[in-house]
This record gives structure tokens, C-alpha cells and sequence, in this order.
């Protein structure tokens, strides 16, 4: 089956990259938690003919469309699982098909071209038109016009400020609460005049002043840190040991997250530096591969998308390598 990384207007970032990182194991089992275009599940299972299945996860319904377009191309289509949930759930979904451990788990955060590319999805403030509502899973939940309509000034403040690292939150914030006492905010255009009275105009260089703006929102609207916390938590009881961890992330704020993650999980002790000697129970779960991978200079060329992409792996440890890591840690001390 001839592997292909893009699909419409999706390219896979880091398509070699991540699948090298998982470290295929032949009858291996694997989860691609962010199936998106399919364009890494693809690939596992084109790199390997004895990698047993690839079950992928996404919160967008659309995601089985392209799931149902790459299992026509396996020989066996029962390779390929798809299941409507998100990747928080990974975890509980696994249990409900019988499933304990997985000897992978990938994940490529953010925002998928296919997603910015469908203006009725209002993640894209080019299209002005577009209704607000930047869910992922659009059979449930508040949109953003939602949260525009019922969130408190100090509630945008914060969401503007953590979620956009935008350093005008607070005009932003006062310029919504003023604007929607006058009349809902429901199109993209509306949030961007809203901004834009505050930022002042785009210039030609530079990012959009709507840009982080509407970053932040999406990722309230999905609660997408709270959802890659649980996923993080969960991951030491998804994977065997000697499993995989690849975490592909596209912003600071994801991957300050990840990073946290696996320092702590990859540590023996988490005492205060203050303290003569361990006396944590704290043990080990991960151990991290290698340096943090980022898109070549080539691959920026072709995929602007990928001057972000900061790629993070970690690999489970057995229950033995992590107590035979907190004994060498307290023998030392």
C-alpha cells in the first residue's frame, strides 16, 4: 500500500519523524490519538505489515470519512479501528473494546488543515462570514459565540491571556462585553472588528491581530489543555512497558505541558531541592528518547506548518526498571 502523507490540503508534519519515534514492534499494537487526516496511521501501517492494528481517535465526526478511505487500501481492513471520542478518554475507550495496553501512542495536537479549511467551522477568521463556533466535536458542547455571549470580563481576561499570550486581554476583553451589550458576536468578521478597534488594523508583516485571539478561544472552547492533562496522566496506563510516548505540539503552551510531563514522570524524586536525601515515594514511569525533534529546513519549506512542530517521545518503563532506578537514586545518596 503506497503511503501518502497529505489529503486535500493536509500535510502530515513530521510524518518519518513520529512513526521512527514508536518504535514499531511486529503484532504491535497502536493508537494514534489524533487521527485527523489518517496521514500517520497511514504510514504505521504501511511501514509495517506486521503491525497488528492502528485504532485512532479523534473528536471530529468528519475524521471517518478519511478513516474509511485508508481501510479500503488495507489489505485487511480490520487493521484499522476508528473511535468517535477524544483522546481524554482514551483510556476508558480502551476498555470498552477489551483492550489493556498499547505499544504506542501518538499524538499530533492542535488544529488540522481540514478543519481551518471548512469555513463552517469559524476556526479561520478569512472566511468573515463563518459562524463562531470552533468546536471539534460538533455534535455537543458551546461554541465560541457561547462563551462570547455568557463569559465574565475577568473569564476573557483569562482566556485570552493564558490560552493566546495575548498582551492586550484586558482592552479585548472590556471591547467584547461593550460590543455584545449592543448585539450578539456570531461571525468571525465581528470578533475580528472587535479586535482590530482595539489592536488597530493587520499590517503586511507580522501575525493578524486576531490571530491569538482566536487561538485562545478554540482552545477553550475544547478544553484543549485540560484534555492533553488527562491524556498525559493517563498514558502511563495506556502503554506497556517498553512502549511509546510521541507527542507532536504546535505552541508553547502544549508543549511547556508535555515537557512538565515527562520531567516528572522520568524522574526518580521529586523532593525539594532543599532536601539532603530522597524521601519521596515518587518512582519513574517514563524514561525520555532523545532531544526534542523539530521539522528540517526543508520540510519548513514545504509545509510552513511545521516551523512549530516540536516533537517529544518517552518510552514506559516495566515496574522493575523503575524500582531498580529509585534503589540505585537512594543507594547513591
Amino acid at each position: 500500500m503506497p503511503s501518502s502523507p497529505t489529503s486535500g490540503t493536509h500535510v502530515t508534519v513530521l510524518l518519518k519523524e513520529a512513526v521512527e519515534g514508536l518504535r514499531l514492534r511486529a503484532g504491535g499494537l497502536y493508537v494514534d490519538g489524533t487521527f485527523g487526516g489518517g496521514g500517520h496511521a497511514r504510514e504505521i501501517l504501511a511501514s509495517d505489515s506486521s503491525v497488528a492494528q492502528v485504532i485512532g481517535f479523534d473528536a471530529d465526526e468528519a475524521a471517518w470519512e478519511r478513516a474509511e478511505s485508508i481501510r479500503a487500501d488495507l489489505d485487511n481492513p480490520g487493521r484499522l479501528k476508528l473511535i468517535h471520542a477524544s483522546f481524554a478518554d482514551i483510556r476508558s475507550e480502551l476498555d470498552a473494546v477489551g483492550v489493556d495496553r498499547v505499544d504506542g501512542l501518538l499524538l499530533d495536537l492542535g488544529l488540522s488543515s481540514f478543519q481551518l479549511d471548512e469555513a463552517a467551522r469559524g476556526f479561520a477568521f478569512r472566511f468573515e462570514d463563518a459562524p463562531l463556533d470552533m468546536r471539534f466535536d460538533q455534535s455537543h458542547g458551546s461554541t465560541a459565540a457561547d462563551l462570547l455571549a455568557s463569559s465574565s470580563v475577568d473569564d476573557l481576561i483569562r482566556i485570552l491571556r493564558s490560552y493566546g499570550e495575548e498582551s492586550q486581554a484586558r482592552r479585548i476583553a472590556l471591547a467584547i462585553v461593550h460590543r455584545r451589550e449592543l448585539a450578539p458576536i456570531e461571525t468571525a468578521r465581528e470578533l475580528v472588528d472587535v479586535i482590530t478597534s482595539v489592536t488597530g488594523p493587520p499590517r503586511r508583516t507580522g501575525i493578524h491581530p486576531a490571530t491569538r485571539s482566536f487561538q485562545a478561544l478554540r482552545i477553550a472552547v475544547n478544553q484543549e489543555m485540560e484534555q492533553l492533562a488527562a491524556v498525559l496522566a493517563s498514558s502511563g496506563d495506556i502503554l506497556a512497558p517498553g512502549g511509546r510516548l510521541v507527542v507532536l505540539s504546535f505552541h508553547s503552551l502544549e508543549d511547556r505541558q508535555v515537557k512538565r510531563f515527562l520531567e516528572t514522570a522520568s524522574s526518580s524524586c521529586i523532593c525539594p531541592p532543599e532536601m539532603p536525601v530522597c524521601t519521596c515515594d515518587h518512582v519513574a514511569t517514563f524514561r525520555r528518547i532523545d532531544k526534542p525533534v523539530r521539522a528540517s529546513e526543508a520540510e519548513q519549506a514545504r509545509n510552513p506548518r511545521s516551523r512549530s512542530v516540536i516533537m517529544r517521545t518517552g518510552e514506559q518503563l516495566s515496574r522493575d526498571e523503575s524500582l531498580a532506578l529509585k534503589r540505585t537514586l537512594r543507594t547513591r545518596d
